[in-house]
């Protein structure tokens, strides 16, 4: 399973737990921390965790686990890093907040509407 087969597998598994607003950058033009970003937001901290379990569970499932994860105890945000995937998972008010849409506006948005729809 390739680097990108793994990212939209994760957009997959955010999508099926009803994740908002999911959006899959390549920054490996812009960063040597990853290949790509995942940010997606929940309705609520229980969403929340709803959705990176379903993203722990079902790359687990492929053979495919992450190397850290931070903010399980967390109500707004929690980041899986999957060494050359990172995925954010957030709250409403926490992604406004860290914004980083923004901060890797430089990267390359990836069209996933064919998974999301």
């Amino acid at each position: 399973m390739t680097i990108k087969e793994q990212a939209l597998e994760i957009v997959k598994a955010l999508n099926s737990k009803l994740g908002l607003d999911i959006k899959l950058i390549e920054i490996s033009d812009v960063t040597v921390l990853a290949d790509y970003m995942v940010i997606a937001t929940g309705r609520s901290s229980t969403q929340v965790k709803a959705l990176a379990d379903e993203v722990e569970f079902k790359l687990s499932e492929k053979g495919v686990e992450p190397s850290h994860i931070e903010g399980h105890r967390s109500n707004s945000w929690i980041l899986l890093d999957y060494t050359d995937i990172i995925v954010n998972v957030f709250d409403e008010e926490a992604r406004d907040f860290y914004a980083l849409d923004r901060l890797w506006q430089d990267g390359k948005e990836i069209d996933i509407e064919d998974i999301i729809s």
